[in-house]
C-alpha cells in the first residue's frame, strides 16, 4: 500500500488529520477539498466529503480514479447500536450494509441492492487487523471488530437503533461507511471505517454527539495515524 485515502464527513474528522500532512498540496474537485501529501512519511490524501452516502461515494471514487489511492480508510464517529457498547469505545468494520436501501415491495430483504453480486461490503482483513491492534494502543475504552450499519438519515431513537442493532447484527449506525464501502467493492480498493462512538443512537443522541464529537473525533484520528505508521513498516 503506496498512497493512502482517508475520508471524514465533517471538519472535525479530519482536521487533526490533514494537519498531519506534510508537503501538502490542496485541490478542489466537486466541491471537496482533497489535502495532498505524506503523513508520517506515506503518501496520503485527506479529503471532507460532507455528510450522506452520495457525497461519501463521491469522495470514494475521486480519492481512486484521480488520485490513485491504494485503499480507503473511513474515520469519524457514529452511533453505538449492539448492547454494551458506549461511548468512547471504538468500532471496526468487519463489513458495511445501507440500512436504508429499501426494495422490499419486490420481496428483497431490507439493505439488499438488487441485480448486484452482494451488499454487504467486506472489510480488509490487514486493514482491520491494523486496526485493532492500533486502537488497543490508544484508548481507554474497548475495540470492537463488528458490522457497521449506514443510511441517510440520523438515528436518535432508541427504538429504531435497537431494531437497526437485531434485524442486521450490527454494532454502530453512521451516514457514509457503507457507501464509501460499496465504491471500494466496485473498484476493488481494499478498506476498512473506523469509527469512534460518540452516542447511543437514542433519545439523547443529538446532545451527546454534540459534546462528544469532538473528542471522538481525535481518538479515531489517532488511531488512523498509528495504522499509517504500521502500514509503512511493512
Amino acid at each position: 500500500m503506496n498512497k493512502i485515502g482517508l475520508i471524514g464527513a465533517m471538519e472535525e474528522e479530519i482536521d487533526i488529520l490533514k494537519h498531519f500532512i506534510s508537503n501538502e498540496e490542496v485541490t478542489n474537485r466537486a466541491d471537496m477539498i482533497f489535502y495532498k501529501g505524506q503523513l508520517n512519511g506515506l503518501d496520503t490524501v485527506v479529503v471532507r466529503s460532507g455528510i450522506g452516502k452520495v457525497n461519501a461515494a463521491i469522495a470514494a471514487q475521486i480519492l481512486i480514479s484521480e488520485f490513485n489511492v491504494d485503499c480507503i480508510i473511513n474515520t469519524g464517529v457514529a452511533g453505538g447500536i449492539k448492547s454494551g457498547i458506549n461511548v468512547g469505545d471504538i468500532v471496526i468494520s468487519s463489513d458495511a450494509i445501507e440500512h436504508d436501501f429499501d426494495t422490499t415491495a419486490f420481496g428483497d430483504e431490507l439493505g439488499v441492492i438488487p441485480r448486484m453480486k452482494t451488499s454487504v461490503f467486506k472489510a480488509d482483513k490487514y486493514l482491520i487487523d491494523i486496526a485493532l491492534k492500533a486502537a488497543n494502543d490508544n484508548i481507554d475504552g474497548k475495540a470492537y471488530v463488528g458490522r457497521i450499519v449506514s443510511g441517510d438519515r440520523f438515528v436518535s431513537s432508541k427504538e429504531e437503533a435497537r431494531r437497526l442493532g437485531q434485524q442486521f447484527s450490527a454494532y454502530a449506525v453512521e451516514m457514509e461507511g457503507a457507501a464509501i464501502a460499496h465504491t471500494a467493492y466496485l473498484n476493488n480498493i481494499p478498506f476498512v471505517i473506523i469509527r469512534s462512538i460518540s452516542d447511543n443512537a437514542d433519545g439523547n443522541a443529538t446532545s451527546d454527539f454534540n459534546l462528544f464529537v469532538k473528542k471522538a473525533s481525535i481518538v479515531s484520528s489517532n488511531i488512523v495515524k498509528e495504522m499509517i505508521n504500521m502500514i509503512k513498516e511493512i
